[in-house]
């Protein structure tokens, strides 16, 4: 039976995966903007490029690393939802 505590069960689960899912591309993004924020202050260039690209670059990199490790989860989650189907209906 589908309960209110069922239910924030059940969103809490998606917003954990959800972060997980975020966190190595938020992280990578944040450590990149910051070691080329830091070098554009030091070297005074202000080129929209030069922030762009790495970043780009390094999500790319990260998202190969780290996307089947992303799909599993992703597919972990969805049968866990799936196998609690029967439960919340009966």
């Amino acid at each position: 039976m589908l309960t209110d505590t069922v239910v924030i069960e059940i969103a809490f689960m998606a917003m954990t995966v959800a972060a997980k899912m975020a966190a190595p591309v938020l992280l990578t993004a944040l450590g990149v903007g910051f070691v080329i924020s830091l070098f554009q202050s030091v070297t005074q260039i202000q080129e929209a490029t030069l922030s762009f690209v790495p970043k780009a670059v390094a999500i790319g990199a990260v998202l190969l690393l780290t996307g089947n490790w992303m799909l599993r989860e992703m597919m972990t989650f969805t049968v866990q939802i799936y196998e609690k189907i029967p439960s919340l209906l009966g």
